[in-house]
């Protein structure tokens, strides 16, 4: 079993979300954190915070779609640390709408996604975790770290309407692992380099509880324990999956029982 004490964690997406409070989990268990983000302002003010429970804590600005700024966040990582333990791309988009719309009567095409709605969210959500997974495994396997890669799915992945891009993005997030695993123990590092994906429902982060009262509601119609997942919730499986070895490969739903509608 792996001790979070000492341990480095670095989490992109880290400004805000569920990024933010594994960041706060990881510290207060004694660990070390680099969080990264895009959006500075918000970065800055998580790593003021964040401080005054452990100054074992750095950021960096980041766009994970950036080979540069990925490979500049995995070297500031050890450069300040010395090692890297838990990889936690979190970083993610949501862009939601139907691949076409049409017209109530007449039923003809009135729209569609746009290339740009659909490739943003790739870009971020699968090849912003390649790049953040590439360059801090290369650095774990150089600098002879141990731990894991923990990839964030989700319950999209199983098909939701109007989420062609992000369902897409975190389909390929529950796949990874076992492709991860299988390259590992090929080249003889999968005892000490691991990769997991954790696949939430609806968790109550700031942004999902800002989501108007009836929606909401409609939500939570589908959960059988009726309420949001909380973050803290989430962080407590992620932290389970770093401690315990003999999780590889696999991906972890934490839904509360949700139930998709028979229309997604």
């Amino acid at each position: 079993m792996l001790t979070i004490d000492d341990s480095v964690a670095v989490i992109t997406g880290g400004g805000s979300g569920i990024g933010r409070a594994l960041a706060e989990f990881w510290l207060r268990q004694g660990g070390k954190v680099v969080i990264a983000d895009v959006a500075e302002e918000p970065l800055r003010q998580a790593e003021a915070e964040l401080r005054t429970i452990s100054k074992q804590v750095s950021s960096v600005t980041c766009n994970v779609t950036s080979e540069a700024d990925c490979e500049k966040l995995a070297n500031h990582a050890i450069a300040t640390f010395g090692k890297i333990n838990l990889v936690a791309p979190f970083a993610g988009i949501t862009s939601d709408g139907l691949l076409i719309k049409t017209d109530r009567e007449t039923g003809k095409v009135t729209g569609k996604m746009s290339l740009a709605q659909f490739q943003k969210v790739i870009d971020i959500n699968l090849t912003g975790v390649f790049l953040t997974v590439r360059e801090c495994v290369e650095r774990m396997v150089n600098h002879g770290c141990k731990g894991l890669v923990c990839l964030v799915s989700s319950t999209g992945s199983l098909g939701t309407a109007g989420q062609i891009n992000y369902a897409s993005s975190k389909a390929a997030m529950s796949v990874i692992p076992k492709v991860l695993t299988a390259e590992f123990f090929r080249r003889g590092f999968a005892d000490r380099i691991r990769c997991m994906a954790i696949a939430p429902g609806y968790v109550g982060t700031a942004m999902v509880k800002a989501l108007d009262e009836k929606v909401l509601d409609k939500i939570l119609e589908q959960v059988p324990m009726g309420r949001l997942i909380e973050p803290a919730e989430v962080v407590s499986l992620v932290a389970e999956l770093y401690r315990n070895e003999a999780m590889a490969g696999e991906t972890v739903f934490i839904h509360g029982g949700l139930r998709l509608g028979s229309k997604g």
